[in-house]
């Protein structure tokens, strides 16, 4: 049974230190793959080591997540561009990500929505799939990818509305959903309402998840069992016929043979 986590933050200072055990747990585990998201330019510069290091398990998504929009440094985003596009020449990212808008941040709103349409042209240029961040946002990103020429897109931790989900999954966008399935009721209700073609497993580790059965410890790729097993328990189905449709889904929407 080939796990996969769609979405993690590998270079966050939480792993500093952890790296070698999270791999170890991933291995140990049965986790195929990771996508490890970059959240700005020093994030994507250690993530392509990660995937220098790790290869067959370890691919990057590069980007800006809309929170270090806040932080950017004069040149920091054309530096970001210039550096994804120099890696695309050696087959690099799998993905532009982490990349979107985030209604908590209003005070760099126009700077978000101007960076998040360079990312978004950007994976235009390069044909590559987009890994979205929409807190308090899904509505208006959905209505704005339609107007690009995207290759595919991956909403991460999809907590929308189910009319908005429906609109998504029409339109072809991914759904992955983490740790929360196992205890939130709005999560469980999505992924019941999501077709598996369309679904992805993630742990978006670094984040803490202090509810059962994860009680605050370091986010580790062996969650995605426990995601695969509420996702069976939910669709009523064997987890090895969830775990082999979600690896299916990623080895399509990233391009990656497992």
């Amino acid at each position: 049974m080939k796990l996969v986590d769609a979405h993690i933050h590998l270079s966050e200072p939480e792993y500093v230190g952890y790296l070698s055990d999270v791999i170890a747990d991933a291995t140990a585990n049965g986790v195929s793959a990771l996508i490890t998201s970059s959240v700005n330019l020093s994030t994507c510069k250690n993530d392509v080591k990660l995937a220098e290091q790790y290869p067959t398990l370890i691919y990057p998504a590069l980007g800006i997540h809309p929170y270090n929009v806040n932080f950017l440094k004069q040149n920091e985003l054309q530096e970001i561009i210039d550096f994804i596009l120099q890696q695309s020449q050696k087959k690099r990212p799998v993905a532009i990500g982490e990349i979107g808008l985030d209604s908590t941040y209003k005070t760099a709103w126009e700077q978000q929505l101007f960076v998040f349409d360079k990312m978004l042209h950007l994976a235009e240029q390069l044909d590559l799939p987009v890994v979205i961040h929409s807190r308090g946002t899904t509505d208006k990103i959905v209505d704005m990818l339609q107007s690009y020429n995207l290759k595919r897109v991956l909403l991460h931790w999809f907590s929308h509305t189910i009319e908005t989900l429906n609109k998504s999954i029409e339109l072809g966008y991914f759904i992955s959903e983490g740790p929360p399935i196992v205890y939130s009721d709005t999560i469980r209700e999505i992924v019941k309402q999501t077709p598996l073609t369309s679904l992805l497993t993630e742990t978006d580790g670094p984040v803490l998840y202090r509810k059962n059965p994860f009680n605050g410890q370091l986010t580790k790729p062996s969650y995605i069992k426990a995601v695969l097993e509420a996702i069976a328990e939910i669709k009523n189905t064997d987890v090895t016929v969830v775990a082999e449709q979600v690896a299916k889904n990623f080895e399509t929407f990233f391009d990656i043979k497992l």
